[in-house]
């Protein structure tokens, strides 16, 4: 007894299969493509005029040279080179200045503690793998590449704490990668 040729689950499509779009299909359609176009003609809008994107700098920098140069600004600034090796305690640089931040798994270095109204020039930097820099509650998130230094001009406002959260999976102990600013 011969059993029955079993059926592909890849077939062909029937040969009428496309059918016109009619009706609500039709608006729907339509004002996909109309949104699609106002949305393509915003990014260089966004881009020229939005507040979205960093005003910042870039350079490119040995990953072990931005080590030294925030271990630079650590001792400049406490004088103190247990902080090195432990890294509690926050770092309190007189404005306005270059503060520095690594970004490294699974945590930001230094904590800062920045004063209110003061304009600083933030350098930051990833010495192992692409972090996420996303400083709560401000939107503000930014690409932390290693081998760039990327220099923020920012300006605190209010007085608080900021956590920052590394927003780019970078490892089995990426939830636990969080740092702060404090603001005086």
């Amino acid at each position: 007894m011969m059993s029955q040729p079993s059926r592909s689950s890849i077939e062909c499509p029937a040969p009428d299969w496309f059918k016109v779009p009619t009706g609500n299909e039709r608006i729907w359609i339509g004002l996909a493509l109309c949104w699609c176009m106002v949305m393509s003609l915003m990014m260089p809008y966004w881009h020229f005029k939005g507040k979205q994107n960093s005003s910042g700098e870039s350079y490119s920098v040995k990953p072990a040279d931005f080590t030294k140069r925030t271990e630079k600004f650590i001792l400049a600034n406490t004088g103190a080179e247990s902080l090195l090796e432990e890294g509690l305690a926050p770092i309190v640089p007189a404005p306005p200045g270059d503060v520095y931040l690594i970004a490294k798994q699974y945590f930001w270095f230094p904590i800062l503690k920045l004063r209110a109204g003061e304009v600083y020039r933030l350098h930051i930097s990833s010495v192992d793998f692409q972090h996420g820099f996303s400083l709560q509650p401000i939107n503000m998130n930014f690409q932390v590449v290693p081998g760039f230094d990327h220099v923020l001009t920012i300006t605190p406002q209010a007085p608080g704490t900021y956590p920052i959260v590394c927003n780019e999976f970078c490892g089995i102990g990426h939830q636990n990668m969080v740092g702060k600013i404090i603001v005086e």
